[in-house]
């Protein structure tokens, strides 16, 4: 296993990060136990979770299969998807905030929290008064450290600057979906987390299993799969290129010796600014499996032709201004610097 830091922080984590949304919906405490048993045999230390998964069991099994083991875990939750039936039970407000805080930390069996994601937008709350309320949780030793998951990038950017003018604690990682058949954050997410150093945790990095060698091109329910549950299968986010690039995924794999699975999170992991993926599982086999996309380059041509196939889409006006800097240069007319 190979080990990376998030963003321009201190935090050191593994390169595959355990994901437990099937706990307590697929895998049960016994799976969790043996599951977390592997991941951690094979090196991993980054665990994800958040406080709905499963209506807060995810976090019970977490905990229960982490207890004795917390040193050197790195243990990541979330909050703002609605827990109860009052208006506070959900959001980003102070008043959630900090009853959230307190079940997860129940439910985990922790004094406190690696990783504090705040999971969805809430457009009724101002930024500022989240920022405010974990700032808090990190001087209580509640949290180590803030992040952010699916916000698009203007407000990504709101919330930075935002802990930078009042002198918060600044997100130190940004989780998106983002796979070979999902890259839409390479427009603008990534290139604003490179210059302010914020690291990358992308999540569905298999595309919900599409790309783990279970299907072949033009196939969307293969019995068996979350697909064919109807569960968790984001096919309404994937590129109008998914069978096209699942066809050369496969062939690459083949020829490389490596599984479907093992390239595709490698690709994810060879892009800018990342830090981990989350890999789930239902078995430790499949987890077995994923851990093998650590410890090894994906270069030269396989890279090239995974990275051309899924290629997005241009859109303005980033079409229109590629090459700008290019132009100018070759508009200037620089005297000889040779003496």
């Amino acid at each position: 296993m190979q080990y990376r830091r998030v963003g321009n922080s201190g935090l050191i984590v593994s390169e595959i990060c355990l994901g437990t949304m099937t706990f307590g919906v697929s895998v049960d405490q016994a799976m969790a136990t043996r599951i977390v048993d592997q991941a951690m045999e094979a090196g991993v230390t980054f665990f994800d979770t958040a406080n709905t998964y499963a209506n807060g069991q995810s976090e019970i099994l977490l905990g229960e299969a982490l207890k004795g083991r917390r040193h050197g875990a790195i243990v990541a939750t979330k909050f703002h998807n609605p827990t109860g039936p009052f208006p506070t039970d959900g959001g980003i407000s102070r008043v959630h905030i900090m009853q959230a805080i307190e079940d997860s930390l129940r439910r985990l069996q922790m004094d406190y929290i690696d990783i504090y994601y705040v999971h969805h937008v809430d457009s009724l709350t101002p930024q500022e008064e989240m920022l405010r309320a974990v700032d808090d949780l990190i001087h209580q030793g509640k949290v180590r450290y803030v992040a952010c998951s699916n916000y698009e990038a203007w407000r990504l950017a709101d919330a930075w600057w935002t802990s930078v003018a009042n002198g918060l604690h600044r997100f130190i990682c940004y989780q998106p979906q983002y796979s070979l058949v999902v890259r839409e954050i390479e427009f603008e997410h990534v290139p604003f987390c490179l210059q302010k150093g914020i690291g990358i945790v992308p999540w569905g990095p298999l595309a919900s299993g599409f790309l783990t060698g279970k299907y072949q091109p033009g196939q969307r329910r293969v019995p068996g799969t979350r697909s064919a549950e109807g569960w968790l299968f984001h096919e309404r986010f994937f590129s109008e290129k998914a069978d096209e690039t699942l066809a050369v995924l496969l062939e690459v794999s083949r020829e490389i010796g490596k599984t479907p699975a093992q390239v595709a999170l490698r690709w994810v992991l060879e892009q800018l600014a990342i830090s981990s993926v989350i890999v789930g599982a239902r078995t430790a086999e499949q987890f077995r499996d994923s851990c093998g996309a650590s410890g090894w380059r994906l270069e030269g041509e396989p890279l090239w032709r995974l990275t051309k196939v899924s290629q997005p889409k241009d859109r303005y006006p980033y079409q229109m201004e590629r090459g700008s800097d290019a132009r100018r240069a070759a508009a200037i007319k620089m005297p000889s610097l040779d003496g």
